[in-house]
């Protein structure tokens, strides 16, 4: 069929009905093979130049000198070129998918389908909005005494985070690029927010530059983004102080929310691309819709399993890019859904609860776990009775609960932690967070790890890892310290402690530097100092921090990171396996580059069960096998081998299933 002929039959089927679909392409061109990255081509050299020096530096941070990855590399322009001389128009480019999106009708469909570099085709999902954001107008004005900046009625909702404190010691954001995903912004007028960072703003509804109302909004559309906005970082004293008030800003208008619309995740993902290459350090979201359409082509409880949705997909894209990435769990506790919804379902998002001023899990507060069995939310903040700024006004307020209100604020102290040791990867960011939150010992599927708290937080030590030395930093925040009495204390072995002074590096700041040891020894320590009047502190209470030399994480309540080689796979664990008790079998295995991991489980008989292939960048992978196969049995009894290919190695390992 001649291509003049494709153009006459595409237009004479416009009036069939389209939805929109994703289009998935084979391979990013001729030049680039998803093993190999070619420095040299043009592709890899567009991919590095599409980057902002500060995407470069985080980038670089996180995941060390390969920075770039196949995703990165931009869809093979002949494959769009092909696709739009069909009289197709493409909506939205998602270089990490190898995706484009656009309107399609059956006919459309059956030809694109049929083109030899389309992988698949697959239905943009739709969200239905559902505004049960609660919200009222409220212009009281309260003032308070005894804290550096007047919080008005916005004091409850920070202080139950220990917010306030950490502005007391002067960090409340600075350096940090923090991006916002949601309806809208009417920033540019309100006293709360017009003096704000704001370096790039769009609109991908309309695709243009203008994030506030416009013409076809409803008048509501950027209300719920202009409070969340207010929540994270107004400043208005007095009134309304956010913990991030510091910061710069990336907004994007992300949602449609007119009733007879709905919200499509290609914006979502378009959205988080576009921050990540202007060099986001931390994004929030605080979607307005909590729950799927009915329809067979939206998503299930079973799809909240951290790698099917596009919006959990790309969250987990932004994460290994060294982003630290933050959403609301939702309000569907008083549904029948119950549960999170996405992207709080990605694996290393910070997911956020709802409490009220007290303490008390709000009822609307999605719950735990993922449909995988993993911990959800993360974390709670306060979400009740939240108070911020009004959208279409100069200097009115509302109060407002839900899960929206919580996240912004749990965001706005990753920012603090941030901005107070700028060295912090986003893997130590959410261990820190997790760590210091008020549930940390014993987390729950209602909390998590509990009340996120700014003090705590940025009191936890972390480590800095210098040339090939590890540095440890801990802020001690009380008054009058004997600096000759801060104290790192070794634990040597059972009944053996060893102290060794730690050295003032700033006002708060204490340091220590470890001495070389080897990779992959168990480090446990506490730290002790005292005031002048003599008053001991012991950090932590009781027990003791613990690392594995190599790593850069410190443990308190969780488990401890062990330290991998490069390119190192591990045996499975459990082993024997049982489904029906453990849920998934998982191996660890570490990458130092951009790679490719390739695994087949076979059974006893030589019969290949599943096949997976994982892209890779530097750091730590967990692979996971839930006992089905391929085909969508639960596999027998029986002994199976994993063959992998990796690294340039072979390697293969054993695993006995039982059911």
């Amino acid at each position: 069929m001649s291509k003049s002929v494709l153009i006459i039959l595409f237009f004479s089927t416009l009036i069939i009905a389209q939805e929109k679909y994703f289009i998935y392409f084979k391979d990013k061109g001729p030049e680039n093979s998803y093993n190999q990255l070619n420095k040299n081509s043009v592709s890899y050299q567009e991919a590095l130049n599409s980057l902002t020096e500060k995407a470069v530096e985080r980038r670089i941070k996180n995941m060390g000198e390969d920075y770039i990855t196949y995703e990165d590399l931009k869809i093979y322009a002949d494959y769009i070129s092909e696709i739009e001389n069909l009289g197709i128009k493409i909506l939205r480019k998602l270089n990490w998918f190898n995706s484009v999106s656009a309107y399609l009708n059956p006919e459309q469909i059956e030809v694109i389908k049929n083109l030899p570099f389309v992988e698949a085709i697959e239905p943009v999902k739709k969200l239905s909005y559902k505004n049960d954001f609660k919200y009222e107008t409220d212009n009281s004005f309260l003032k308070l005494s005894g804290t550096t900046y007047n919080y008005g009625a916005a004091f409850k909702q920070v202080n139950l985070s220990d917010i306030p404190f950490i502005h007391s010691k002067n960090i409340s954001g600075q350096n940090v690029l923090i991006g916002i995903l949601d309806s809208g912004f009417d920033w540019k007028y309100h006293e709360a927010l017009q003096n704000k960072d704001v370096i790039a703003e769009y609109d991908f509804v309309f695709n243009d530059s203008v994030t506030a109302n416009q013409s076809g909004d409803i008048q509501s559309q950027d209300r719920h983004g202009t409070y969340v906005f207010s929540l994270l970082a107004g400043s208005t004293d007095s009134i309304v102080i956010g913990p991030a008030f510091n910061s710069s800003f990336i907004l994007a208008k992300t949602e449609d929310i007119r009733s007879e619309t709905q919200v499509e995740e290609d914006n979502y993902a378009a959205a988080l691309i576009w921050m990540e290459s202007l060099g986001v350090d931390i994004t929030t979201s605080s979607l307005g819709y909590n729950e799927f359409d009915n329809n067979s082509s939206s998503y299930s409880y079973s799809n909240m399993d951290g790698r099917t949705t596009i919006v959990t997909r790309a969250v987990n894209l932004a994460y290994n890019r060294g982003v630290s990435t933050f959403t609301s769990a939702g309000n569907e506790g008083y549904t029948r859904w119950k549960y999170i919804t996405a992207p709080a379902d990605a694996y290393k998002i910070i997911s956020v609860g709802a409490v009220d001023e007290f303490g008390n899990i709000a009822g609307f507060s999605s719950r735990g776990p993922t449909y995988d069995g993993r911990i959800k939310p993360e974390v709670v903040a306060c979400g009740v009775d939240d108070y911020g700024a009004l959208a279409h006004t100069e200097s009115s307020y509302m109060l407002g609960s839900g899960t929206s209100a919580s996240a912004p604020i749990a965001s706005g102290i990753g920012a603090l932690l941030l901005s107070a040791f700028p060295h912090l990867k986003n893997e130590q960011i959410r261990n820190i967070i997790l760590e210091s939150s008020s549930n940390s010992s014993n987390p729950n599927n209602n909390i998590g790890y509990g009340i996120i708290s700014a003090r705590n937080a940025i009191e936890f030590p972390n480590l800095q890892k210098i040339s090939n030395e590890f540095i440890l930093h801990k802020m001690i925040f009380e008054d009058k310290i004997k600096e000759s009495t801060v104290n790192i204390v070794f634990k040597i072995a059972d009944d053996l402690l060893e102290p060794f002074q730690m050295i003032k590096n700033d006002k708060y700041d204490y340091v220590y530097t470890f001495p070389q040891k080897n990779n992959g020894d168990l480090l446990q320590f506490y730290i002790t100092y005292s005031d002048s009047l003599n008053n001991f502190y012991r950090k932590p209470e009781s027990g003791f921090y613990k690392f594995v030399y190599g790593t850069e994480v410190i443990s308190l309540n969780m488990e401890i990171q062990q330290y991998q080689s490069y390119n190192d796979v591990s045996d499975f664990f459990p082993n024997p396996f049982i489904p029906a008790d453990h849920k998934k079998a998982q191996l660890r295995f570490y990458s130092s580059e951009n790679d490719l991991f390739k695994i087949f489980i076979v059974d006893g008989t030589g019969q290949k069960v599943i096949e997976r292939n994982i892209n890779t960048v530097p750091g730590i992978y967990v692979f996971e096998w839930d006992g089905y196969s391929d085909k969508g049995y639960l596999c027998a009894s029986g002994v199976y081998f994993a063959l992998i290919q990796f690294g340039g190695k072979e390697y293969g390992r054993k695993l006995v299933l039982l059911k």
